[in-house]
C-alpha cells in the first residue's frame, strides 16, 4: 500500500471475462482506498459503473465476440490501471494522465471535470492503443473488432451520460457566463471516440514502422495531455 492509498499489483496475465471481473475487483478497491473528492477516486467510480455493466453483458449476447470483447475491455481498463501503478511506485505516468494525477486535489477543480479528464486521457490515448493489442494477440484485422468496438461505445456514451447527471453541480450551469459551462461544453466523447478509432487504424498501418508509430503515439500522448490540462482548469 502507498501513501496514496493505491496498491501496486502485477497486471493481469490471462484476458476475457474473467480478467473482467479482476479488473472489476482491482477498481473497487481503488474507490475503496481513496477519498471521495479525489480526482482520481470520482474517475474510478464512473469507469467501475461502466466496466461492470460491460462484463454483465459479455454473458448476455450483446457483444458479436464475447471473447474479443473482453480482451479489449480488459486490455482497455489496464492501461489505466497502469498509469496509476506507475504514479503510485513514483514513477511518471504517460503524458495524457498527469494533469489528472497531478490536480487530483485541488480544490478548485470540479468533480465534473475530473471525471471528463479521465475519461479524456482513457479513450484518447488508451483505447486505440488496447485495440492494436487486441488485434496483435488475436491475429485480426480491424474490421473484426469494428461491430463490438460501436456497442463498447453505446455503453461509454451511457457513461458520460452518467457524468453529467451524477456530476451536474445544478440549474446555474445552465448560466452561459459559468466557466464549467464552457469547459464542459469543449470536450466531445463521441468525436473523441472517432479519433481513437482513426488513431488505431492508422497505428494498424504503421505496424511495420515501429519508430513511425512510437513518434505517431508520442504525439497522441502529448496532444491529448493538454487537453486534459484544459478540462482541469480550477473554476472559483
Amino acid at each position: 500500500m502507498t501513501s496514496t492509498g493505491e496498491r501496486i499489483r502485477p497486471p493481469v496475465a490471462a484476458h476475457g471475462p474473467a480478467a473482467v471481473d479482476r479488473v472489476v475487483a482491482r477498481m473497487r478497491g481503488i474507490g475503496a482506498a481513496l477519498p471521495a473528492r479525489d480526482g482520481v477516486a470520482v474517475f474510478n467510480r464512473v469507469y467501475l459503473e461502466v466496466t461492470e455493466e460491460l462484463g454483465r453483458r459479455l454473458d448476455g449476447g450483446y457483444f458479436r465476440d464475447p471473447a474479443a470483447a473482453g480482451e479489449l475491455a480488459e486490455r482497455f481498463a489496464t492501461r489505466y490501471l497502469d498509469a496509476l501503478d506507475a504514479v503510485a511506485a513514483g514513477r511518471s505516468a504517460p503524458a495524457c494522465w498527469r494533469p489528472l494525477f497531478e490536480l487530483r486535489r485541488h480544490p478548485s477543480v470540479r468533480p465534473l471535470q475530473f471525471a471528463l479528464a479521465g475519461v479524456n486521457a482513457h479513450i484518447g490515448h488508451d483505447l486505440a492503443l488496447a485495440l492494436v493489442d487486441t488485434c496483435r494477440a488475436r491475429d485480426a484485422e480491424p474490421a473484426a473488432l469494428e461491430a463490438d468496438f460501436d456497442r463498447v461505445g453505446e455503453l461509454l456514451a451511457g457513461m458520460e451520460e452518467r457524468i453529467r447527471e451524477e456530476l451536474m453541480p445544478g440549474p446555474d450551469l445552465l448560466d452561459v457566463a459559468d466557466p464549467l459551462t464552457h469547459v464542459v461544453g469543449t470536450w466531445s466523447l463521441e468525436r473523441a471516440r472517432e479519433a481513437a478509432w482513426a488513431a488505431f487504424r492508422t497505428l494498424w498501418g504503421l505496424r511495420g514502422l515501429p519508430e513511425l508509430a512510437a513518434e505517431f503515439t508520442e504525439r497522441i500522448d502529448a496532444g491529448v495531455g493538454m487537453v486534459g490540462r484544459l478540462l482541469l482548469t480550477p473554476l472559483r
